[in-house]
């Protein structure tokens, strides 16, 4: 359910609001839409949309978090989960943890997602070498990792289109 200060506009994805906001209705809300972007069943078919929908919900984050959407063979979602938090600077990410839930949803694929506290996007070396260690990790299991997004207030990274590791592979 949206906001109770929101209704429906009369076009899809547009809402007319019924009463004053402040900053605070404005940062629910826009989790509330991110939220229903990332539902169980939705397919996801436009990365771009993801991503923003991804950078909704952890750019504002005062520390960092590293946080799953877990998709069937059809890139539909089976959840999206939060699965490790950090410090200011960083997030100790356990793969035995990660393979473990995607093996417990039935995950064919996942998009791996983090956030940098500072705003700042840009991939660390860290980055790029959890990403790798979860894609070995993973891929004895036959489940890919279709992506891993950094975002920060400043923008969105995908390591997938930087390709960042020899075998990373960019399959959205």
């Amino acid at each position: 359910m949206l906001h109770h200060k929101l209704i429906a506009g009369e076009i899809p994805g547009t809402y007319l609001v019924t009463e004053l906001i402040n900053e605070e209705d404005l940062l629910t809300i826009a989790n509330q839409i991110a939220r229903q972007k990332l539902a169980k069943g939705v397919a996801i078919t436009d990365q771009h949309l993801a991503q923003q929908a991804l950078q909704t919900l952890l750019q504002s984050r005062e520390h960092e978090v590293f946080a799953m959407l877990f998709l069937d063979n059809q890139h539909r979602i089976l959840g999206y989960e939060e699965l490790f938090r950090g410090t200011l600077s960083s997030a100790s990410v356990y793969p035995r943890e990660v393979v473990k839930r995607a093996l417990a949803l039935n995950a064919a694929a996942l998009m791996l997602v983090h956030n940098h506290p500072s705003g700042y996007p840009e991939p660390s070396r860290a980055d790029i070498e959890i990403t790798l260690r979860l894609q070995d990790a993973l891929a004895l299991v036959d489940i890919r990792i279709l992506d891993h997004l950094v975002v920060g207030t400043e923008g969105v990274v995908s390591l997938a289109e930087r390709r960042a590791g020899s075998h990373f592979v960019n399959e959205i």
